[in-house]
């Protein structure tokens, strides 16, 4: 299985952009939520799902949607809350 994988430099800050490959550029609308799988934002390297964990797992923030990388999370202890839109779910993690 892979993933694509993005890293966002804001400063300081490392900001990691994760989705399951199927995901990218589709759009899911729900009630008043939305979300945008952008090639911009999601759209880096396709990865092994097990390298995506190892990068997950020393991040300080990320964004990672799809049932394969949130199984693949929680499985390893990374995720433990996840909402989704449409079926499709999405974790956040931010440290302050």
């Amino acid at each position: 299985m892979r993933v694509f994988l993005k890293i966002h430099l804001q400063g300081e800050l490392e900001i990691i952009a994760c989705c399951d490959e199927e995901l990218l550029n589709k759009v899911f609308k729900e009630d008043n939520l939305k979300i945008e799988i952008s090639n911009q934002f999601f759209g880096g390297k396709l990865i092994n799902l097990e390298d995506a964990i190892e990068i997950l797992r020393v991040a300080s923030y990320f964004n990672i949607i799809g049932n394969n990388i949130i199984k693949k999370a929680i499985d390893c202890k990374i995720v433990t809350h996840y909402k989704t839109i449409c079926g499709i779910p999405m974790a956040l993690k931010m440290m302050f």
